[in-house]
């Protein structure tokens, strides 16, 4: 899996967007990634965009673990964060971790698509810029 992350200065909102077959190894890997960058960004939100993921081999166990875990973003119950993914088996995977972490993530929403993502956050032009 390829990463990438990108920093709206503006909004204050980070964008990750991983490339590839997604699995559980390589999201555990993303998880830390996004702590890193919404850190040294100091975001105020989050989009995951899964729409380059091409497959998602990813258990049910290790996505209710994951969402058992501290939120890769702090401060879960001020900053919103969106998963955008239109895949069906990701969509589902997505809405397991929303629900499995609901009470640590009350803010966090799926959508199918980037600009439903930034429509959720009264986004309406964007600046990002490419991260290391």
């Amino acid at each position: 899996m390829e990463l990438q992350f990108e920093f709206d200065p503006v909004n204050k909102v980070l964008l990750g967007r991983p490339q590839g077959r997604l699995t559980d190894e390589s999201l555990a890997e993303a998880y830390d990634a996004i702590r890193k960058y919404s850190t040294a960004t100091d975001a105020r939100a989050g989009i995951w965009d899964l729409s380059s993921v091409t497959e998602f081999a990813i258990s049910a166990e290790f996505v209710r673990r994951l969402a058992r875990q501290e939120p890769a973003m702090p401060d879960a119950t001020t900053r919103p964060r969106i998963i955008a993914v239109m895949n069906p088996t990701g969509f589902g995977l997505a809405r397991m971790f929303q629900i499995a972490g609901a009470e640590t993530r009350p803010l966090l929403e799926v959508v199918h698509t980037r600009d439903e993502a930034l429509a959720a956050l009264g986004i309406q032009s964007t600046h990002f810029e490419s991260l290391p």
